[in-house]
Formats: C-alpha cells, sequence, structure tokens
C-alpha cells in the first residue's frame, strides 16, 4: 500500500450512542488494514488522549484536535451547525473544509450532517442536490439506494442526477461494469406511478450515460435485481427504515423460535454456522456509512449505534474513496453530459 496516496479522514467522535470509547477502539484497528491513512479524532481532547493511552498505535497517525460542544438529536440541525461553532462535529466539517482532511465521518445527528455537509463543506459546482446513498443488502450483491434521507420532495432532473452520481460510484467503489439503475415505483409498468416517477421515468430512459432498466417495486429490492436504486428522500427513508425494523423482527423471532425448545436448541447448535454466516450478509459493519454524494469533500454518515465493525468499514470506503477519486469522476461524468445534452 506504499504506493497509495495519504488520506486524512476525521472523525467525530460525539454524537453515537455507544460513547467516544468505540470510535477510538475503530479508529486504532482501522489503522492496522490502511497503512496511508491518518486519523484526526474531534471531541474532549483530555478524553480521547486517555482512551487512546489504552492502545498501541503509531502516534503520528492519530491526532487529536479540541471541541468543548457537542450537538445531540435533540438540537434543531442548521441552528445547532450555525451556533455550535466549536462542536465536535462543526470542527471536524470544518477540516474538510479547510482541506485538512479529505474525508469525514460521524455517528452523530443525521440533520446535524447533511446541514453541516451542505453549509460548512459545500455543494460541488453544477450539483443540484447532494443525496444520502447507502448500501442496502439482498439475497445477491448489495444494492445502492439514493436518495435516502438528504431531498425530499426532489424534482425529475435531481433524481437522474442521482442516478449519474449512483452509477459512478458503484462502478469505481463496487466494481459493478455498466450498473443497472431503477427508479421505485408502484408498478413496472412505464405508464404507472405518481407525477414525480412519470416525469422522471423518460428522462432516465433518454439518458445515455446510465444503464436504466425501468422501475422497480419494493418487493423486489431484496432480490438484488438491479445495482442503483433511484427515489426521493421520502420513499428513501421509508424504505430504509422497514428494511431495518422488519430484520430485527425477524431476528428477534428466529432467536426465540430456535430457543423454545431442547430439540429446537440442539437445532440451533447445528444451523449456528451458516446462520451467521448469512446474517453477516446484513450487517451494517461490512458495508461502511452512507456518503452525502456531491460534495466538495466526503462526508459518511454511520449509525447512531454503530459499533467499531462499522467504523473501521467506513474507514475502508473514504479510503477506496478518495484513492479512486469518485468526486472527481462524478464531477467529471455530470459535465460530460450536461455538455451532451446541450449540443443536441
Amino acid at each position: 500500500m506504499s504506493d497509495k496516496k495519504k488520506v486524512n479522514i476525521v472523525i467525530d467522535t460525539f454524537g453515537g450512542d455507544n460513547g467516544p470509547e468505540v470510535v477510538v477502539r475503530g479508529a486504532v484497528k482501522g489503522l492496522e488494514e490502511n497503512s496511508n491513512v491518518t486519523i484526526y479524532l474531534t471531541g474532549h481532547e483530555e478524553e480521547l488522549k486517555n482512551l487512546l493511552s489504552q492502545y498501541a498505535y503509531d502516534k503520528d497517525r492519530i491526532r487529536v484536535v479540541n471541541a468543548t460542544e457537542e450537538i445531540t438529536c435533540h438540537d434543531a440541525p442548521v441552528e445547532a451547525v450555525k451556533k455550535k461553532k466549536d462542536s465536535s462535529l462543526v470542527v471536524a466539517l470544518n477540516l474538510v473544509k479547510d482541506g485538512t482532511c479529505d474525508a469525514f465521518i460521524s455517528a452523530g445527528s443525521s440533520g446535524a450532517i447533511l446541514a453541516g455537509g451542505q453549509f460548512v463543506v459545500g455543494r460541488t459546482r453544477g450539483i443540484k442536490r447532494t443525496p444520502l446513498g447507502v448500501m442496502v443488502p439482498t439475497s445477491g450483491k448489495p444494492s445502492f439506494l439514493l436518495d435516502c434521507g438528504a431531498n425530499v420532495d426532489a424534482r425529475p432532473e435531481v433524481l437522474v442526477q442521482f442516478a449519474r452520481m449512483g452509477s459512478i460510484y458503484m462502478e469505481n467503489i463496487e466494481g459493478r461494469k455498466n450498473p443497472t439503475v431503477a427508479i421505485v415505483n408502484i408498478g413496472t409498468e412505464e405508464e404507472k406511478g405518481n407525477a414525480l416517477v412519470k416525469e422522471t421515468y423518460p428522462l432516465l430512459k433518454a439518458c445515455k450515460d446510465i444503464n436504466f432498466v425501468g422501475s422497480i417495486e419494493a418487493r423486489e429490492i431484496p432480490d438484488g435485481k438491479v445495482d442503483v436504486i433511484v427515489t426521493e428522500a421520502f420513499v428513501g427513508n421509508v424504505i430504509i427504515k422497514l428494511y431495518e425494523g422488519l430484520g430485527k423482527t425477524l431476528l428477534s423471532e428466529i432467536k426465540t423460535s430456535m430457543l423454545s425448545s431442547f430439540k429446537s436448541k440442539v437445532g440451533a447448535i447445528l444451523v449456528k454456522k451458516p446462520m451467521k454466516k448469512t446474517l453477516s450478509k446484513f450487517s451494517a459493519s461490512n458495508k461502511g456509512g452512507a456518503p452525502l454524494l456531491g460534495l466538495k469533500g466526503l462526508v459518511v454518515k454511520i449509525h447512531g449505534n454503530a459499533k467499531e465493525g462499522e467504523v473501521i468499514s467506513a474507514i475502508r470506503q473514504c479510503n477506496e474513496f478518495v484513492q479512486k477519486d469518485v468526486s472527481g469522476k462524478i464531477i467529471e461524468g455530470l459535465i460530460a453530459e450536461e455538455e451532451n445534452d446541450k449540443s443536441e
């Protein structure tokens, strides 16, 4: 990895449900598999240094940046970003804005991260809206769904741009050549859908730079039929929340059933290893976080209850994103297509 570009990643240690201990542990372990990465940690300096003292690591590759304030889920996002200038989240985002760091990771308030990404880091020229994308588990390869929470009531031309950004992301990060793209709909027929879908469908169909395959119903998403799933944030967020809730319920019911009798307990022992392998496909720790695409720097949101595995995975994700210059490729792709549209 010595020939790789040096990458600086800043992690907001406040805001997560499991405290800074998990973030610090994940950061230290994340260094082990990313030898070209330097990590900045924002939060209470003394507390972070005390936590770091418990580990053996390269002292030159983890730097602590003091922050005296914290933005919580109870704060109004936009107001908090504007007023709490010394919060760990805003301090971290400013390190991306000024070029000190290439990427930002946080388990904090989703609203504050979205607001901070927009107001502190800023949108790249030509980007209409910045979508939050997330890898959703399927029976096959994971699909990339965007937007899952940043832009409610997006316009048709914005969804087209999301499709292009999602395609570039999947081709570069997941290695999917000519990734398939579908729009979330209530049926697969072209004439179905609400006004937004009906207006967006022909625009996507006319795009020469994406592999648009039509509509996808929510029940088809878990089958992994497409690589990129496009929708506006309201629908996208409902899909993700249903995914999480249903997964939690099914897992709880399976565990209850397996422990209901002596025979079922014996059976549980026999299927434990293959079951664990199957369930690992649905673990957030393997997929990194949700990137906010289209900003001047990389901003990644991880789950509020993220554990060290998800932190490690997000570090890996950010490193790969920067190495492959996904942001630059998104801009190049969008500008090239806009020029093609004008020439036609």
